[in-house]
């Protein structure tokens, strides 16, 4: 009986390295901190990796894993990956894990595998779930806009996918402002569990902020999860020295390009790396202590490739205060 109450009391220390924030006016809460899929997870990279980043994330309190039915390369492989990790390690905790996964972007051949219709949204949740090995997903996302798709068509699929019992709450990512708020008056007409928006968001992305997505969400009561808060890795002291070879420049030319890395960005990423030394954080924490600094981002999501990476960036949690000089230095810096 002993053993069994120190297992039980070994579980609950997880969540004590973790903070957890109120998603919109729902009841669930997020972790500060949430691990992502989008990179390292797919069928060209090291399974036993991936395992211990996952393992290393639940036991930091990192309580959510974010999927998408298209991440790899190849299609389909970061979800299936996923799904023989759950089925090794993570069953028994099935219960005290958020999963997500998205659907909106190209994910097989002809007509009905991308964009926004109700074929589209029905057919990706089943297969999702098939690659998970799981019954129901916590949160299941419309991936984009879809300007051909009637959005009442698709908000009504993401309804009945909640009603079906194959996700218990819905969101949307890369929603702007009319769209997020014709989304929340849909599916509160229809009583679907709206609570979160998926957005790109950083020090040096603040278009969530400049086309009012950010103000609509608390006003409508829907949180905002971040992706991205490290712009790709630029918001972190990797390339402050030249780029190296195992990079995401070097190794992955779809997202980040030498070319982004401009004298003028170099300089900005290298004051910001002074200032956050200064609050004796790396430049990667208080980048993402930055995104969390105020109640509209209930968490970020990191991408990692190395649990050592997961380790550090959970510090933040506990640790997004800022003083005025600090922001407004940080503004300075980046031509606010």
């Amino acid at each position: 009986m002993a053993d069994i109450a120190n297992v039980y009391t070994a579980d609950k220390d997880r969540y004590k390295e973790m903070a957890y924030n109120r998603v919109g006016r729902s009841g669930l809460k997020f972790p500060a901190v949430s691990l992502g899929f989008w990179h390292n997870f797919g069928s060209k990279d090291n399974y036993d990796n991936m395992k211990a980043m996952c393992r290393t994330a639940f036991d930091q309190g990192i309580t959510q894993f974010d999927l998408a039915n298209n991440y790899g390369p190849v299609y389909g492989s970061a979800e299936m990956n996923f799904g023989r990790i759950m089925e090794e390690d993570f069953i028994p905790y099935r219960d005290e894990l958020v999963i997500t996964t998205k659907a909106g972007y190209d994910m097989w051949d002809g007509p009905y595998g991308d964009h926004g219709s109700r074929k589209y949204l029905m057919a990706s949740i089943d297969q999702s779930l098939k690659r998970m090995k799981l019954d129901y997903v916590d949160i299941f996302y419309h991936h984009r806009m879809d300007k051909e798709t009637p959005l009442e068509e698709t908000m009504t699929a993401l309804a009945d996918i909640v009603r079906s019992g194959k996700a218990l709450y819905v969101g949307v990512s890369n929603y702007d402002k009319e769209y997020t708020e014709e989304a929340a008056r849909l599916l509160r007409e229809q009583h679907c569990p709206f609570i979160v928006n998926q957005c790109r968001y950083s020090i040096f992305d603040r278009t969530i902020e400049d086309n009012g997505v950010k103000a609509c969400c608390k006003e409508a009561g829907v949180g905002i999860i971040a992706f991205s808060p490290l712009a790709q890795g630029m918001l972190t002291d990797k390339y402050l020295h030249g780029i190296p070879r195992d990079s995401r420049i070097a190794r992955d030319h779809r997202f980040l390009h030498a070319s982004d890395l401009t004298e003028e960005r170099l300089g900005q990423i290298r004051a910001l790396n002074e200032l956050a030394g200064g609050r004796g954080q790396t430049l990667a924490q208080m980048a993402l202590s930055w995104v969390l600094k105020d109640d509209e981002v209930c968490s970020v999501l990191i991408g990692a490739s190395k649990p050592s990476q997961i380790i550090e960036n959970v510090s933040v949690a506990h640790n997004t205060d800022f003083t005025q000089e600090e922001l407004d230095a940080i503004e300075k810096i980046c031509g606010k």
